[in-house]
């Protein structure tokens, strides 16, 4: 899987505009939560901000987008894209290894 680099982006926060850092599946990722909460990740940041969650402005909106993508999860919806298939296998080099399904594939685990 190729490796991502760090996206900068600007962000307006609590205390006026900063930048933040972040995998671009995870800008992509709270581009859809935004999308779908019909707000901007300056504001959903400034939310993040006043509701205290320990750690810095990264680390929370990290978590964040981990915490709304597990509660949105059902057990229908991993079956759909056939989580749950990922087969242990032991590897050449002594580690243990994963064995992808073809619904995994996408995410370079194969």
């Amino acid at each position: 899987m190729p490796r991502s680099t760090l996206v900068n982006r600007n962000i307006v926060a609590e205390r006026g505009r900063t930048s933040m850092r972040l995998e671009p599946e995870l800008w992509d990722a709270l581009s859809e939560i935004c999308r779908r909460e019909r707000t901007s990740p300056s504001e959903l940041c400034r939310r993040l901000e006043r509701s205290g969650l320990p750690g810095g402005r990264t680390s929370a909106m990290r978590v964040f987008i981990v915490q709304y993508f597990r509660a949105a999860a059902t057990e229908e919806g991993h079956a759909a894209a056939g989580h749950g298939k990922v087969v242990s296998q032991h590897m050449g080099n002594g580690h243990a290894g994963l064995e992808a399904r073809p619904a995994l594939a996408a995410f370079g685990a194969d």
